[in-house]
């Protein structure tokens, strides 16, 4: 909004304070997304290696009736269709894990750690939450059905409920999952959850296109194959999968 909306009388009577802090408040929080997508990514030695250090972010076992593995994270078909798109800034990957599930499902802190988002900036909608963990790890958890009683700031145990799962196209039925992610804490490096949860991947790995579903390039056609050698993601960066001869090839031929 340019500043000489400030001139424009206010509608129903409201009076020009009102708007003005409306104004401001906007500013404030387009500022806090801005801040929080540019910061500056935390090195190597200041982020917690893998050591399935983590819980799965559904309780009980697997199944058509309660959750599956869907897209895989990383170098999926789905993420390199939309590499310019959708994944344009993480380098054209999947930066996540997607587990189908029935809208409603309760989901899980993978960890123990603190409350940092609900709703805010980094997720993926209709609502999410971010939790820090220890060794400047966050987790993500997006696509939830209505937005989590957590309060920022408050502290979660591994296995606590934080939300309900939900759906990316807000129905229900289009695409109902889960979206998790394992980002630094600075929100700029994305990493392969599957070493950092301990869970049976091989077992999982059976359902869905997970470990199926991955883009191939010819040039290098063993590279990223498997769901434990994708690579990690920095915010921005270059894509790392603008393919010369990509298998299968894209609609209509583009590359």
């Amino acid at each position: 909004m340019s500043a000489s909306a400030l001139t424009v009388p206010p509608p129903s009577g409201r009076p020009r304070r009102a708007i003005l802090g409306t104004i401001l408040a906007g500013s404030a929080l387009l500022a806090g997304v801005a801040a929080a997508h540019y910061a500056a990514p935390l090195p190597d030695g200041a982020v917690a290696r893998p050591a399935r250090q983590f819980g799965l972010p559904f309780a009980g076992a697997p199944g058509p009736d309660s959750w599956l593995l869907g897209q895989g994270y990383g170098n999926t078909t789905g993420a390199y269709r939309q590499r310019r798109s959708t994944y344009g800034n993480l380098q054209g990957i999947h930066a996540g894990l997607d587990f189908s599930a029935p809208c409603g499902t309760p989901v899980r802190a993978i960890g123990d750690g603190v409350v940092a988002e609900v709703d805010g900036p980094h997720g993926s909608p209709p609502h999410n939450v971010v939790i820090n963990h220890a060794g400047n790890l966050s987790s993500l958890y997006g696509h939830l059905r209505v937005r989590s009683s957590l309060r920022v700031g408050q502290t979660v145990k591994r296995g606590q409920v934080i939300g309900e799962s939900g759906d990316s196209q807000f129905t229900c039925v289009s695409a109902p999952h889960l979206h998790l992610e394992l980002r630094d804490r600075s929100h700029q490096r994305f990493f392969n959850p599957l070493p950092y949860i301990a869970a049976d991947w091989d077992s999982l790995a059976l359902a869905g296109n997970f470990g199926r579903g991955y883009e191939y390039d010819l040039d290098a056609p063993r590279r990223w194959q498997t769901p434990d050698t994708q690579p990690e993601a920095r915010r921005g960066g270059a894509l790392l999968n603008e393919f010369r001869r990509p298998w299968p090839p894209a609609p209509g031929g583009a590359r």
